[in-house]
Parts: C-alpha cells; structure tokens; sequence
C-alpha cells in the first residue's frame, strides 16, 4: 500500500467517525467478528431503536386483537412490549402508550366478564 492510499483512507476514516489504528501491513488492526473474550460488540442505537418501534406497534396491534378475542394472553402481552418499548426509548411513544392502555383495558374487560359469567370463557350470543 502505497504512502498516498494509506493517507486517504485515513482521512475518509476520520471523515467517518470509524477510525481505525493500522496494522503492521496497513490493515484495520480491529478484528470485525467478537473481540478476544468471544463476547460480540453491543448492538447499535439505531437498531435497538428499530427493535423498539416494533415493540411498541406489537403491543398496540396485540392490545387491539385483545379485545375480542383472547385477551387473557394478549392483554398481559400487550403490556409487557409496551413497557419494555418505552424503556428502550422507542420512537413511537404514542403507539406505545396506546398498547400499554389496550392492554391493560383488555384485563379490565376480562375482569368484567368473569365477574358476569362467572367464567372465563365468553362468547358474543346470549
């Protein structure tokens, strides 16, 4: 590698934020895959943001089913994703709430209808 091509690809490194330390033959001396204890490197912001938004339209979509139709698993669920979103700080903090609150009406409406019924299955006829 010559002199000049060792400086730019220095200086689009610096440009990038991702430099890195060369080699003894002008390689990145950082490995790519897990570091020396075998652990791999944490996963970056911007997916733990994508995870999260995902969460939090999981939660509202299961807070929403959960309404008519098994809410005595989605409910719970519901409320989980929504909370484990808003930890993550996800982007979507409205659309998390929203499956937080779903969630949670989805226990109260089960609560109402064992308490009518006596049971916990429901139906829709009379």
């Amino acid at each position: 590698m010559t002199l000049t091509a060792l400086t730019r690809r220095t200086e689009a490194a610096a440009a990038t934020g991702t430099a890195e330390p060369a080699g003894p033959h002008g390689h990145g001396a950082t490995p790519t895959g897990p570091d020396s204890h075998g652990a791999t490197p944490p996963a970056s912001p911007r997916r733990s943001t994508r995870d999260a938004d995902g969460l939090a339209v999981a939660s509202f979509v299961l807070g929403l089913v959960g309404l008519l139709v098994m809410n005595i698993l989605l409910g719970p669920a519901a409320i989980v994703m929504a909370l484990v979103a808003l930890a993550r700080s996800t982007a979507r903090r409205g659309r998390a709430l929203l499956g937080l609150a779903l969630g949670i009406a989805d226990l109260v409406i089960l609560a109402f209808l064992v308490t009518g019924n006596g049971v916990v299955a429901w139906n829709f006829g009379g």
